[in-house]
């Protein structure tokens, strides 16, 4: 046992220092924890992206409720669409489920956030539909802000890589403190 560390140690040694957070990009091999997001996840972020832009300039409070839904909807239909596996087929036909119930499955860290829009679901039924006062002003302010949020949250969990260290400074001090001019 102590001569497979030892290897390892030796290993390690003969190919160089670790790379530092501080030292320049070149030393660092990033591994990405996942690609960019599929098409079809994009440009569903985008039409809920549309969405909430739209629900924000709308008039009346059902159909400001009603749009803000909708583009919470296409955001977990994006998470679905980059994350989502097909199920496995069988000769029995699956009932059909809602977004807001598979989403949990697939992405758990966003389980409160599908209650939070499942809850919605029946007011954006009612608001859809015309019923009067189905949505107050504060019902469609109050979901267009959680919309928001759950949006930006997800364009980062699904879009952004991760980000590398930035090069140190230091070397560009050092050269100007001896007078070398900068390479840039």
């Amino acid at each position: 046992m102590a001569s497979n560390s030892a290897a390892a140690a030796r290993r390690r040694r003969a190919t160089g220092p670790a790379p530092s957070l501080n030292g320049p990009a070149s030393d660092v091999h990033p591994v990405l924890r996942r690609a960019t997001a599929p098409p079809a996840a994009l440009d569903l972020l985008s039409q809920a992206r549309t969405g909430l832009d739209e629900a924000t300039a709308l008039e009346t409070s059902n159909e400001r409720y009603a749009t803000a839904h909708l583009a919470a909807l296409r955001t977990a239909a994006a998470v679905l669409a980059a994350r989502g596996r097909p199920e496995p087929t069988s000769r029995r036909r699956a009932r059909i489920r809602s977004a807001w119930e598979v989403l949990p499955e697939i992405a758990p860290e966003l389980t409160e956030w599908s209650a939070l829009f499942a809850s919605g679901a029946t007011r954006r039924a009612r608001a859809e539909a015309g019923i009067q006062g189905a949505a107050t002003t504060r019902d469609a302010d109050d979901l267009i802000r959680d919309v928001a949020m759950f949006l930006r949250l997800v364009e980062r969990m699904l879009v952004l890589q991760p980000v590398l260290p930035q090069p140190r400074q230091d070397g560009d001090r050092e050269r100007a403190d001896r007078g070398v001019p900068d390479a840039g």
